[in-house]
C-alpha cells in the first residue's frame, strides 16, 4: 500500500508541478473527471484554487492507489493518508514533513543524492515539460506562478543540475 501511495503522491508532484502543501491538501473529491479528462483541484498558497489536468501517468498511479485503498464514496476524506504500524492506511492526512521523510527515504533507497526534496519533483516536472517543447506561458499557468520569471528559473536551473 505504501508503495502505491508514494508513487501516486510523487506522480502528482511531478506531473502537475504542484507544491507539496497543495498535494497533501487534496481530498478524494479533488481528483475528478470533467468530460473525458481527469483533473486535480489544488488548493494553493493564499487560499487560491487551481484546477490542473491530470497527466495520463498521474492518472494511472492515482487510479491504482485508489483502487488498492478502496476509497469508495469517501469523497471528503484525505487522498494521501498516513500508514499505521500494521502497514494499513489510516484516516489521517499526511503532513508536509511526513512527505519529506518519505521522499528522503525513497531517494536514499534509490541511491539518489541527499539533497533531493519535495521541490525536486516540481522542478523536474517543469524542466522536463519545457525541455520537451512546452511553452513557458503554459508551464507558468500549470505551476500557478505569478510571474514568468519564476518559471524561467526552473529552466535556468537545469544547467546547474
Amino acid at each position: 500500500m505504501a508503495g502505491l501511495r508514494d508513487l501516486a503522491l510523487i506522480g502528482v508532484m511531478v506531473f502537475s508541478f504542484a507544491r507539496v502543501g497543495a498535494v497533501v491538501a487534496l481530498n478524494v473529491e479533488d481528483y475528478f473527471q470533467q468530460g473525458k479528462r481527469w483533473w486535480f483541484r489544488l488548493h494553493e498558497k493564499g487560499g487560491k484554487r487551481h484546477d490542473v489536468p491530470a497527466h495520463h501517468k498521474a492518472d494511472e498511479y492515482i487510479d491504482a492507489y485508489m483502487i488498492s485503498a478502496g476509497f469508495g464514496d469517501g469523497k471528503t476524506t484525505p487522498l494521501f493518508r498516513t500508514i499505521d504500524r500494521h502497514r494499513r492506511l489510516t484516516h489521517n492526512r499526511m503532513t508536509r514533513r511526513e512527505v519529506l521523510a518519505m521522499v528522503k527515504r525513497r531517494a536514499r533507497a534509490a541511491g539518489l543524492p541527499a539533497h533531493i526534496s519535495c521541490h525536486t519533483f516540481r522542478a523536474t516536472g517543469i524542466t522536463t515539460y519545457l525541455l520537451n517543447g512546452g511553452t513557458l506561458e503554459k508551464a507558468q499557468q500549470i505551476a500557478a506562478h505569478e510571474s514568468p520569471r519564476t518559471t524561467k528559473l526552473y529552466y535556468a536551473l537545469r544547467i546547474v543540475m
